[in-house]
């Protein structure tokens, strides 16, 4: 991952970053992150039953913090129910070596050591009221017990969220916290992963986002989706792309879209688009999503996109991508 991430460092130390670290967070628009239990119907919109999230902490942040799970049950208002009740659902927290830098970790799919790293916490939820609409936190834990990474100067986190029985879809969010009982941010902290679940807007009016960085390394990109349900348009929008349309994927399938980067969106955020149709309606619309580059390797979607969201400059969009 050395070619994709290498000068990260840099921009963390150079670019002010927003203090909020929902996941997902405002600038993304998205409802929920999304993990169904093992025994669903992949055409549901999960293919593997398992999601995994990073949190970088800053190196010289010395306070005790915490992971905050919003609705980690499977059941009641937000989730979404297949016959009865059925799914449970475990949230693993990890940190120390190798958490982030053990290769499996980095990968899409829940097979080898992805649980890389020392377990920290870990709770398992089924239906409970207790939790509808509500948070549990895990906690406290000392920045130095995550994983020192050089690159990103700072210390790593993963929590990992595994469907392990049933068929039902558990829509949830996350929250990285200096306070046991409130959402209250880390000035400077950021949140990433490399392949995004998550519950689409019914509101055909809402737009979803997310944010693949790109090193100057990358020559290319292949966008992977799954299961997106004919449900409108996947468009991205860089500082020099005023919006490359993808294919996009019919039910439990996978499809996948190439094109060539620019060299103004080196070192850069791209904005990925999920733009509703508004006839005939979707409802209930979950997605993967990964990109990779020319070398086979994940590009990271961190929920606070480095270098801003970005926005077309026309002056600079000399050229046409292919």
């Amino acid at each position: 991952m050395k070619q994709i991430l290498y000068c990260i460092t840099a921009l963390f130390i150079l670019i002010p970053l927003a203090y909020s670290q929902p996941v997902p967070a405002g600038d993304e628009n998205i409802p929920y992150l999304m993990t169904f239990g093992p025994k669903a119907e992949k055409s549901w919109g999960d293919d593997d039953f398992s999601q995994t999230f990073f949190f970088r902490i800053p190196r010289d942040f010395k306070e005790p913090l915490y992971i905050k799970v919003y609705d980690p049950d499977a059941g009641g208002a937000l989730d979404e129910l297949n016959g009865i009740w059925d799914t449970k659902t475990t949230y693993s927290v990890f940190g120390g070596k190798e958490c982030y830098t053990h290769k499996d970790a980095q990968e899409t799919q829940p097979v080898g050591n992805y649980k890389s790293g020392n377990l920290l916490a870990t709770k398992t939820f089924g239906e409970d009221v207790r939790y509808d609409k509500g948070w549990y936190t895990f906690g406290p834990f000392n920045p130095t017990e995550g994983e020192l990474v050089t690159k990103f100067d700072g210390y790593i986190f993963k929590i990992v969220a595994d469907g392990i029985t049933g068929d039902d879809g558990n829509l949830y969010r996350f929250y990285l916290s200096t306070s046991y009982s409130e959402n209250k941010p880390i000035e400077g902290a950021n949140a990433f992963t490399y392949e995004y679940s998550f519950r689409m807007h019914d509101d055909p009016n809402e737009v979803s986002h997310i944010y693949p960085y790109v090193d100057d390394k990358t020559i290319s990109v292949k966008l992977s989706n799954f299961d997106w349900d004919n449900d409108g348009f996947i468009r991205t929008v860089s500082v020099a792309r005023q919006g490359q349309m993808s294919k996009v994927s019919n039910e439990d399938e996978w499809i996948e879209d190439e094109f060539k980067i620019m060299d103004e969106e080196h070192n850069k955020s791209l904005d990925i688009q999920f733009i509703k149709k508004r006839n005939p309606p979707v409802r209930n619309n979950n997605v993967v999503v990964n990109v990779r580059n020319q070398y086979g390797e994940l590009l990271p979607f961190f929920v606070i996109p480095i270098g801003g969201v970005p926005k077309y400059k026309y002056s600079i969009g000399t050229k046409k991508p292919n």
